[in-house]
């Protein structure tokens, strides 16, 4: 059975949620899957797991300093195992900045780290005014204002595209069908040469 490790950081939830549906999807297709936290993630070593999926929410431009500092430690074994990424983030709620290649956070990301995931992606977050303390709300707000979005103190906007979620998803199964289907033909190798 492959095993599959999902690192996860998330501020408010939103990146969490994207996580938990990518275990389902990905545990259901047969695999194994464990989810933590990134400052959890170095209590599972990864020679033990088949896949690695990163998932990196963004706050205030930003990426979290444990994510950088997770996939830089461990940049060497993530080169040489089949390993994904995705970020989540409000500035892809816009159709210029949807993709990996189009949007600057995940561009920045894949630039300034030294880990090359074979996967990448972008997810649009959640906006949740009521849900923020009062100096992140006004900062959210002003952010929003200078970017053309939500900003009425009271704005719950959920701009996470799910249905891109679960192709990524899908995805993520294929790399490990395909991993199971590079083991069995292996098998079969060994089988004929002895």
């Amino acid at each position: 059975m492959n095993k599959v490790l999902i690192v996860c950081s998330s501020t408010d939830g939103q990146t969490l949620r994207i996580c938990e549906r990518l275990r389902d999807i990905v545990a259901a297709g047969g695999a194994e899957v464990t989810l933590v936290p990134v400052e959890q993630a170095d209590r599972h070593p990864l020679d033990g797991f088949q896949l690695l999926v990163l998932g990196a929410r963004i706050r205030y431009g930003r990426t979290h300093a444990r994510v950088f500092d997770y996939v830089d430690r461990h940049a060497e074994a993530l080169n040489t195992m089949p390993s994904a990424y995705f970020s989540v983030n409000l500035v892809a709620r816009k159709a210029t900045a949807d993709r990996p290649e189009t949007n600057p956070y995940v561009r920045q990301f894949l630039r300034r780290a030294r880990w090359r995931p074979r996967l990448a992606d972008v997810f649009a977050g959640r906006l949740d005014y009521p849900r923020y303390g009062w100096l992140d709300r006004q900062i959210i707000r002003f952010i929003m204002w200078l970017t053309g979005g939500p900003t009425q103190r009271d704005a719950v906007v959920e701009f996470t595209d799910w249905q891109r979620v679960d192709q990524f998803g899908s995805r993520l199964r294929a790399a490990l069908a395909g991993l199971t289907e590079d083991r069995v033909q292996a098998s079969a190798r060994i089988a004929v040469a002895t």
